[in-house]
């Protein structure tokens, strides 16, 4: 049985920095340019975790420090959650994203993504990331209602993925979205445009997807392993068949995307 620690633990670093220093550039696991290092980096972003178990908690916050970001706080239910943003938004400290479950204490039901959605309407420009055990597509549209600037949602599993899940938090700090697979694969199956999608390639349907994730151009062309142009055609022929207008922004585009697939 997960140890689960007192309500209102809040753990706060105290080197934190403030918010503008978001964006900074810093090696990663030995990057740089000696033989030994693996030569990547990642913006460096001010974290928040809620996570009512003390391990996946602790596991969360040195998943992410070693690799250069700054977990200034880490809480263990909504209430706490909400009390911490609140006193570093009166710091002007306000972090780059905040990592949350979706069930927390006291009723274990759907305490983290409730604070998530008041979170997002209180601090417009506070990323957030929401983590579940399972896919539980409600929350994921009421997270996604009215914008899907700066939010995500993942299955915890994603969270063994390192580097996928450690992007994913840069994503949404960034503005970005991030929606697991698996909630994208569930809003491809039961949406009532079955007979427009019929229409796209296989190869092109597998772009909605990645596109539906929050994915760039440059990302799904590095998962697929085909050049920019060739994603960026792709788009193109996307949106020209499912009567979309292109839009230069990334989170606009999903939010395109998402709203025809729900539509």
């Amino acid at each position: 049985m997960p140890v689960r620690p007192e309500a209102h633990t809040t753990v706060h670093v105290t080197t934190a920095q403030p918010r503008p220093n978001a964006g900074m550039l810093v090696p990663v696991n030995g990057a740089g340019t000696g033989h030994g290092g693996r030569n990547i980096v990642e913006d460096k972003v001010r974290v928040v975790i809620a996570e009512d178990s003390v391990l996946l908690r602790e596991g969360l916050t040195r998943l992410l420090t070693d690799r250069g970001h700054d977990v200034v706080a880490g809480v263990g239910d909504a209430e706490a959650l909400m009390k911490t943003i609140t006193e570093l938004a009166a710091q002007e400290m306000l972090p780059d994203v905040v990592v949350a479950d979706v069930r927390m204490p006291p009723t274990h039901t759907d305490e983290g993504v409730r604070a998530a959605v008041k979170l997002r309407a209180r601090h417009p420009g506070l990323g957030v990331l929401v983590l579940s055990q399972y896919v539980e597509e409600q929350y994921a549209t009421e997270l996604l209602a009215g914008s899907s600037r700066g939010v995500g949602y993942l299955l915890k599993d994603r969270v063994a993925e390192v580097r996928e899940f450690v992007d994913a938090v840069v994503r949404v700090a960034q503005g970005g979205t991030a929606l697991d697979p698996e909630v994208v694969a569930q809003l491809l199956g039961r949406s009532r445009r079955q007979d427009v999608l019929a229409n796209l390639t296989p190869r092109e349907r597998e772009v909605l997807g990645l596109m539906a994730e929050g994915r760039t151009n440059s990302a799904i062309a590095r998962q697929l392993v085909v050049s920019d142009g060739a994603v960026e055609k792709h788009v193109s022929n996307i949106f020209l068949k499912l009567g979309l207008s292109p839009s230069d922004g990334d989170h606009r585009r999903v939010l395109a995307v998402l709203r025809y697939l729900n539509s």
